[in-house]
């Protein structure tokens, strides 16, 4: 069984799309830190994907050191490096500029990309979570 859900879109490669849904799943606490993450064959399998690019994905969360292997045990959830504020904030600026450019396309004004980041990311951390967060 996946913790997560993908729905497919075309136009985007399919193993970005699963890398992404695993990402939210982290970030929404359906995959724990020390939890089993499923093995390339399940995930291909259970999401009807080529086994290669079910590897891609496992590859580049365990690059992205949000998933470590226990040789002999499989592959879990890692448990997320502190770090600082800085760091947090250039690891997101291709996806922030990104961001920007597209809503500047749609000629959405600041407080509009604000409004659709505050719904998002409210609808993504639950609120006990969100609270500890700021202790």
């Amino acid at each position: 069984m996946i913790p997560f859900r993908v729905a497919f879109r075309p136009g985007v490669p399919v193993h970005e799309q699963v890398t992404f849904a695993a990402k939210k799943a982290l970030i929404a606490g359906q995959l724990r830190p020390g939890d089993p993450f499923p093995s390339v064959r399940t995930l291909s399998k259970a999401l009807k994907i080529n086994p290669n690019t079910a590897h891609k994905v496992v590859t580049q969360l365990i690059h992205e050191r949000l998933l470590e292997v226990h040789p002999g045990s499989g592959t879990f959830v890692a448990q997320l490096p502190s770090s600082t504020r800085a760091e947090r904030s250039r690891l997101l600026g291709t996806e922030v500029e990104q961001l920007v450019v597209e809503a500047k396309k749609l000629g959405l004004a600041l407080e509009d990309v604000q409004a659709a980041v505050a719904e998002h990311w409210h609808r993504l951390a639950p609120a006990s979570r969100e609270e500890a967060g700021r202790r």
